[in-house]
């Protein structure tokens, strides 16, 4: 291999690595605020990880695409890059159970507000002793079973 070819290989695997090091942090600090119950605190810097997320997607596709691109790079990157992949793929399962958590929190409250705001409204009737439709009640709740 040419110079150029290992420098080139070894700034990208570095690159890389750098990479995944961010957005496992991102993704670490977003776990403990979802399991601190304090998920507003994720969603501060939502943007922030979508932004490194979308990044990695296109870096590892690339990557995937053409791995000869950093076959030049001396091991030692290489093994730090797999396990920046590693730790990054662990991070990953945390904060998918994490989110799905604060999800199935989330829509159990709008549930128990929605049953809370029906039982509250009373049964409806539909006509009155005048045989004219009694006024409902004008508020209007949606409730959808998705997140």
């Amino acid at each position: 291999m040419t110079g150029t070819a290992v420098i080139n290989a070894t700034a990208r695997v570095r690159q890389l690595t750098d990479l995944t090091t961010r957005l496992t942090a991102r993704l670490d600090q977003e776990s403990r605020a979802f399991e601190a119950h304090r998920p507003h605190d994720a969603a501060a810097a939502l943007a922030e990880t979508q932004d490194l997320a979308n990044l990695y997607r296109r870096e590892s596709a690339q990557l995937k695409a053409n791995p000869a691109s950093v076959a030049a790079a001396p091991v030692a990157d290489r093994k730090a890059l797999i396990r920046a992949t590693e730790a990054f793929e662990a991070v990953l399962s945390r904060h998918a159970r994490a989110v799905e958590a604060a999800r199935v929190i989330s829509e159990g409250l709008v549930r128990t507000i929605a049953a809370e705001v029906a039982g509250q409204r009373g049964s409806p009737s539909a006509y009155g002793a005048s045989g004219k439709a009694n006024a409902g009640d004008g508020r209007a709740v949606a409730f959808n079973r998705q997140a």
